[in-house]
This record gives structure tokens, sequence and C-alpha cells, in this order.
């Protein structure tokens, strides 16, 4: 094998293995993004159950929840 083959096989090489690389991180990436997602749904199921609760205490306090 030439000195010019090997630098061209070595090339394809790094070429695969930073392909590879990225789609590692893109993939971290994907999987970052969805957990953020899911939290913050939870995060706005809490609130909104929250919500109705002191909307259901005012209304118990005031008589208008009958």
């Amino acid at each position: 094998m030439s000195e010019s083959d090997k630098m061209s096989f070595q090339a394809g090489e790094a070429k695969g293995e930073t392909k590879e690389k990225g789609n590692q991180m893109m993939e971290k990436v994907s999987n970052a993004a969805q957990s953020t997602k899911e939290t913050c749904q939870e995060a706005g199921e809490q609130i909104k159950a929250m919500a109705q609760g002191a909307a259901d205490a005012v209304k118990n306090a005031t008589g208008m929840n009958k």
C-alpha cells in the first residue's frame, strides 16, 4: 500500500468517525430536548391543577360553588 493510499484510508476513517460522533451528539441533543419537553408538560399540568384548586377554594369561600 502506498503512502498516498494510507493517507486516503486514514482520511476516510477520520471522516467516518467524525460523522458517527456527530450522529451521537445529535441523538443526545434530541433526547435532551424530549426530556425538557416532558418536564415542561408535567410542570404545566401541576400549575393547572394548582390553579384549579385555588379557584375552587375561592368559590367555596365565597359560596359560589353550589
